[in-house]
């Protein structure tokens, strides 16, 4: 049993990083850092031998030893926890990804048997059953042991708005731990799980995370089920993910994903998976003239470092007008969406209206000024802005921003809550307007020694993209995981082959990353795979009159012919029905063969088209010819 076991748990790991093969960690369990460890850790530890029931006993002992009052609004007895544990080991880890992997739950999302309250005790009931998405991670072996605490109804960027305290933040106690999932990114910054579940409308999943030091997954919208999960904005909530790294962010995220009809806001999108690092990804930054950091001089020097560090992985930095990106972000507070949280607390706002945290009943009783008439104003100013902010995405695949502008302590909070709070969302309000895609990832050091963070904005369903870029940045960044001091080791280097559900299709024009169509793959949910050579029997032209300019690959004799570098992606299936159908003659698809081995659906061009057009072989592939165009 003990070698099937090993066995299982290198497939799930190798499985569910679904890039280079498993995501192990350099810190183990029982390192030096009082951290109960990564996922990988936690799982490797298992199939040693280690008993399920001792990652509970130490995980207990680790919120024991954290002594924060103020981090778990409740928490699973640990005798309950134990007989999970126990049911789980009788059970065995085959289809369990997550095998004994304690997390913990942002207090707005149902866990059954334990109270959910919004940090409001007035609002407190029991659900008898957990959300969608805590259903599936418990199905995959995962043991949810407590709710964490949140600024009240998921009202604020802070973490300074519930009765039940202020969560310490990991990295610096003066510091705010940000919101509204405060406890959810404390607990795993300060190692007490390997990942968390918060949620997300205006930033909740990304601000927390950067002021402690850690991931956080925005998943697209409709990615994850909203079942069980008390609403703030219905129309853009989402659930989130904090994690150490990148790869147990998204191992999180891929179980946790999928269809669920019964919430009328759940989409079907292609099942995620990691993506490669892009080669040359366009990365577009706001203009150096109207970045904010409200007087953080480190916050804006550690931006400019990180640019710097992108462009030296190969990025092209592309500056741009973020304007209309912060008017749909001003559009959050200032319009009638505060309505919809008067919406999901109307019962009690109107007949307790005391119960509410002092704040949180301000910013809810101020919906009260908004109408009908108001609402549909602001929706007819929202579609003037994405068509406007859509111009912008012609320019670059995706967005790199600050995660927030710069720090606050709880003292400068309390002082001026409302301002400030506004403030934290600068780069978050807009993009669940938008539909959009993001992944906050500590990404270097400011000089007072906090870690600085940035953010990486795509479209719907850019997840898997997003992250594999996000995975080089905390790579490259030299931070340890929160308060851990756990580093983040690179993953094992493999072929990279489509995951199950999705196609590959070669590219080797004008859809290359960083080239002027490429958005177009990003955006229809593509993951890169590889870079590949094709066998020696190709030949490339410069087609004449192309808008943008792209090449036609001919297939040719062997002796005629050269190898010709492409780039492979993988698309889902509908996806890649949609991509095939837009293209445009002379070019054809048919089946390319590599030097690897592998045969890959591809652009071919017709032989007719050809004649007097320039041969550019002699360059070895597109992105080397000097009539490319970025």
């Amino acid at each position: 049993m003990h070698d099937a076991l090993v066995a299982y748990v290198l497939r799930a790991a190798t499985g569910a990083g679904q890039r280079n093969g498993a995501f192990m960690h350099a810190t183990d369990i029982d390192g030096d850092h009082g951290s109960i460890g990564a996922i990988g850790s936690v799982l490797a530890a298992h199939a040693g031998g280690r008993g399920i029931a001792e990652t509970i006993e130490r995980t207990y002992a680790a919120i024991a030893a954290h002594d924060d009052p103020a981090l778990f609004i409740a928490l699973r007895s640990r005798e309950e926890a134990l007989k999970r544990a126990a049911e789980l080991a009788a059970e065995g880890p085959i289809d369990k990804p997550l095998y004994g992997v304690p997390f913990a739950v942002k207090d707005n999302i149902d866990v059954a048997g334990l109270p959910t309250t919004a940090a409001c005790p007035a609002f407190a009931y029991r659900p008898e059953r957990s959300a969608f998405v805590v259903e599936r991670l418990e199905r995959a072996g995962a043991i949810a042991i407590g709710k964490t605490n949140l600024d009240q109804f998921a009202t604020g960027l802070v973490g300074v708005r519930s009765p039940y305290g202020v969560p310490r933040n990991a990295l610096r106690a003066d510091l705010i731990p940000g919101g509204s999932s405060s406890g959810s990114a404390v607990a795993v910054a300060a190692g007490l799980v390997p990942f968390s579940l918060g949620t997300d409308t205006a930033g909740s999943g990304r601000v927390p995370a950067a002021l402690n030091g850690i991931v956080g997954l925005k998943p697209s919208l409709g990615a994850l089920s909203a079942s069980g999960v008390v609403p703030a904005c219905r129309t853009l909530d989402t659930i989130s993910i904090f994690a150490g790294d990148v790869a147990d962010a998204f191992l999180a995220f891929r179980i946790a994903a999928g269809y669920d009809p019964a919430d009328p806001f759940s989409r079907s999108f292609a099942p995620p998976a990691l993506s490669a690092p892009p080669v040359r990804p366009r990365l577009g930054a706001p203009r150096a003239d109207q970045r904010k950091f409200f007087g953080d001089r480190f916050a804006e020097a550690a931006f400019e470092t990180d640019l710097a560090r992108l462009a030296d992985l190969g990025a092209d930095i592309v500056e741009f007008d973020i304007e209309p990106f912060y008017a749909v972000a001003r559009l959050l507070y200032e319009g009638p969406w505060v309505a919809e949280r008067y919406a999901a607390t109307k019962a009690l706002i109107e007949s307790n209206p005391e119960a509410f945290f002092p704040v949180t009943r301000q910013i809810v009783e101020g919906a009260r000024k908004h109408d009908a008439v108001a609402a549909f104003e602001a929706s007819y100013k929202l579609a003037e802005l994405r068509r406007e902010t859509a111009r912008a995405w012609r320019q670059f695949e995706a967005m790199v921003v600050p995660t927030l502008p710069r720090p606050y302590t709880v003292a400068e909070v309390l002082a001026d809550p409302i301002a400030l709070n506004s403030n934290l969302g600068t780069y978050t309000n807009f993009v669940n307007l938008l539909d959009l895609a993001a992944i906050a990832v500590p990404s270097g050091w400011r000089a007072d020694d906090l870690p600085s963070s940035v953010t990486l904005i795509g479209p719907a369903g850019s997840d898997g993209y997003l992250a594999g870029l996000a995975q080089q940045v905390q790579l490259r960044s030299g931070v340890r995981i929160g308060a851990t001091g756990a580093a983040v080791a690179a993953p094992r280097q493999s072929a990279r082959r489509a995951p199950p559900g999705r196609i590959e299709i070669a590219v080797v024009g004008a859809h290359l990353s960083g080239l002027p169509l490429n958005r177009e793959l990003i955006e229809l949910g593509a993951i890169f795979l590889r870079e590949a050579e094709t066998v020696p029997a190709y030949r490339l032209f410069a087609l004449p009159a192309a808008n943008p300019p792209k090449p036609g690959l001919l297939r040719v004799a062997p002796r005629e012919g050269r190898a010709v570098a492409a780039e492979i992606w993988a698309l889902d299936a509908a996806a890649f029905g949609q991509f095939v159908a837009k293209t445009p003659p002379p070019l054809t698809i048919g089946t390319i063969e590599f030097s690897d081995g592998a045969s890959v659906k591809g652009f071919l061009v017709e032989a007719e088209a050809v004649k007097g057009a320039q041969d550019i072989s002699v360059f070895g592939g597109w992105r080397a010819y000097p009539g490319a165009s970025r």
